[in-house]
């Protein structure tokens, strides 16, 4: 796993009850990185936060570390 899914990985399992459910991959591209991220359905509620403060903060976290390596990372949830 990248840096960029490392990352993802320990922000997600550290938000969720279920951390075995926590599944992240990595799909890397040209340009682009495509970080997935799939968690128990009792989970998404805490994953996306209200009113998606919680994934947009983990995108933001996760696009910063991508521009280090100026590449463009982007965060999906599954």
């Amino acid at each position: 796993m990248t840096e960029y899914g490392e990352v993802t990985d320990f922000i997600v399992r550290n938000i969720v009850d279920d951390k075995e459910s926590v599944e992240v991959r990595v799909r890397p591209g040209g340009r682009q990185t495509v970080v997935a991220i799939k968690v128990a359905s009792t989970d998404m509620g805490k994953l996306i936060g209200k009113g998606g403060r919680n994934i947009d903060a983990i995108r933001a976290v996760v696009r910063a570390a991508g521009l280090r390596h100026r590449q463009r990372v982007q965060v999906d949830v599954d």
